[in-house]
């Protein structure tokens, strides 16, 4: 039979089971994007620019089984999407990026778009693909949606040449799509970490984003172990938090006091899913304990930063689930158990009552805000952060109830993330709320994204943490520098920009406008209206992972250094 490449792409994609996909058309991907307007499984989404649509495609294989998938022009459009590509490839989320490429049946160089697109996205993707032959395309997109899910996953990239899109080719088939399937992990290493689990007076938890689809695993692990559960940011949905055994964000010296009193005497650590990245463990602050059991997909984490006592790569939900087969069914002490859930709780009271006494003056104070936020939003909302203050202030301050409840750029940590990402979220989840904390920063990146959310009727709220700064950078300049270089941001006028991306406007000028703003955005959103709230934040009170990881990098620094960083902070603050 004669197909073109295109129409071949389209029946890949449609066994493969993308949903949705996202970019720009241009002259190198026409062809395709016709051949995707006729589908009727995939919807082809117009975004505003393609780093847009990347962050848009992650936020679909975050949070749904279909993966996220973005068809681009060659070269700019590559370029453009690379942030978002970068921000997969690093925090582990799978994504198909179909690329058109120049003709290759024409012998002339200096062709539009000509570059050595391979080269360029090697360093960002599992694999990257060029295909040649008509008879190659549905194989090849076969082959690369499985190693874009299998191991740890991530993004990858197939050029398909205009020609090979545009003309038949005789194809001999038209095969059908194996998905990939882990493997069960090996019984001898299950069996030695149960045995240290089982020697262990106070085990504890250490939970990523590589357990986000074992959260019932999680939970019956925990209890049966009375075990005390972290979670990283990028994981921080995988474990509830309103759970009496929850104890926050990290362990370490950057962490909250609930997690770190929780964790001092533990003597054997279960790490699940978690790579222990930098963000992770508070700038490398945390002391495991010598009993250390990693579990991760991805062998070349184990070890990597931690010597582990058992390492095991596996799929975590299979693994836990092989754990719990393994342990001895001997109950903990019911009172050690009320011990540390009433520890818990009291040191999670104790540290929200601080902030919610802390003095914002006449803006808004950021616990007051979130104790709101949480009080009317479902439990299955999601929330959507980007990278800056606030994402730290929400991952202490929000609790998170289910799976996918948040979501945040991490180790690549790419501000403009949340303003697309929360349009992807919306699509895969349409009817649940999705909302966005973002800064003023971050949100003048991409919000005019938010015209895509309009056009689509995407019922988005933006809570735009307004404070006029680069406010994390601004915090870490401020202590060692007293002086702000290039964090003070140029007046933004939210209402002009709502206006003009088709969005509501609403200002939330102090704590006496918290509750009856976040209804009337959700209300407003509800009717399919994105909506952008103007936060007069306040960021006066830092949080404790930033007051952690200053004390953290600062200890790392010789006597020498130590004097002269303090030594010129003072001598600043007293010249002025």
């Amino acid at each position: 039979m004669k197909k073109t490449g295109a129409w071949l792409a389209r029946y890949a994609l449609e066994q493969i089971g993308i949903r949705y996909t996202f970019g720009i058309p241009g002259v190198h991907n026409t062809e395709l994007y016709d051949e995707l307007n006729a589908s009727d499984t995939i919807t082809p989404i117009l975004v505003t620019h393609e780093g847009g649509g990347a962050f848009m495609a992650d936020a679909v294989s975050r949070l749904s089984p279909s993966t996220g998938c973005l068809v681009v022009v060659p070269a700019a459009g590559v370029t453009h999407a690379a942030s978002g590509i970068g921000e997969a490839f690093l925090d582990g989320i799978p994504m198909m990026i179909l690329c058109g490429g120049v003709r290759t049946d024409l012998p002339f160089k200096y062709q539009l778009h000509q570059l050595d697109q391979q080269a360029l996205m090697a360093p960002l993707c599992k694999k990257t693909y060029k295909i040649t032959r008509h008879e190659d395309v549905i194989p090849t997109l076969y082959e690369a949606h499985n190693v874009a899910i299998s191991g740890e996953p991530g993004p990858v990239f197939v050029e398909i040449p205009v020609n090979i899109q545009l003309l038949t080719g005789e194809v001999s088939q038209l095969p059908q799509y194996q998905r990939w399937q882990p493997q069960s992990p090996p019984s001898q290493l299950i069996e030695q970490a149960a045995q240290l689990i089982a020697s262990a007076q106070k085990p504890c938890i250490f939970a990523g984003w590589g357990a986000k689809d074992a959260a019932t695993e999680l939970i019956e692990l925990a209890e049966r172990l009375g075990a005390p559960v972290s979670t990283t940011l990028q994981g921080l949905s995988v474990f509830p938090g309103d759970h009496p055994l929850h104890t926050g964000f990290g362990f370490g010296p950057a962490a909250v006091p609930a997690a770190r009193e929780s964790f001092k005497d533990c003597d054997c650590l279960i790490a699940i899913g978690t790579r222990f990245g930098e963000i992770a463990t508070g700038s490398y602050g945390i002391t495991p304990p010598a009993a250390l059991i990693h579990i991760d997909i991805n062998p070349d984490a184990l070890n990597a930063n931690y010597p582990a006592k058992v390492a095991i790569a596996a799929d975590a939900r299979l693994a836990i689930r092989a754990l719990l087969t393994a342990l001895p069914d001997t109950p903990l002490a019911a009172g050690i158990l009320t011990q540390r859930q009433h520890q818990i709780k009291k040191l999670k009271k104790t540290y929200v009552d601080e902030w919610l006494n802390h003095d914002s003056g006449d803006r808004v104070n950021p616990a007051i805000f979130f104790k709101a936020l949480r009080t009317v939003l479902p439990r299955d909302s999601t929330v959507v952060v980007d990278d800056g203050n606030h994402t730290f202030l929400t991952a202490e301050l929000l609790p998170i109830y289910q799976p996918g409840g948040f979501i945040s750029p991490t180790d690549f940590n790419c501000m403009g993330y949340s303003v697309p990402a929360a349009i992807g979220a919306k699509l895969v989840r349409p009817d649940t709320p999705v909302v966005t904390i973002v800064g003023d920063g971050c949100f003048a990146m991409t919000c005019m994204e938010i015209a895509t959310a309009a056009q689509q009727g995407l019922g988005v709220v933006y809570f735009v943490f307004n404070d006029g700064e680069l406010s994390q950078i601004a915090q870490a300049q401020e202590i060692p520098y007293n002086r702000k270089a290039c964090t003070v941001l140029p007046a933004i006028n939210f209402e002009g920009i709502a206006r003009g991306v088709g969005a509501e406007h609403l200002v939330l000028p102090d704590n006496r406008a918290v509750e009856g703003a976040i209804l009337g955005a959700l209300n407003l959103a509800a009717q399919g209206r994105p909506v952008i709230v103007d936060v007069r934040i306040d960021y006066s009170k830092r949080s404790a992972f930033t007051q952690g990881i200053v004390k953290t990098n600062l200890q790392r620094f010789n006597l020498g250094t130590k004097v002269r960083l303090v030594a010129r902070a003072i001598g600043r603050r007293i010249t002025g």
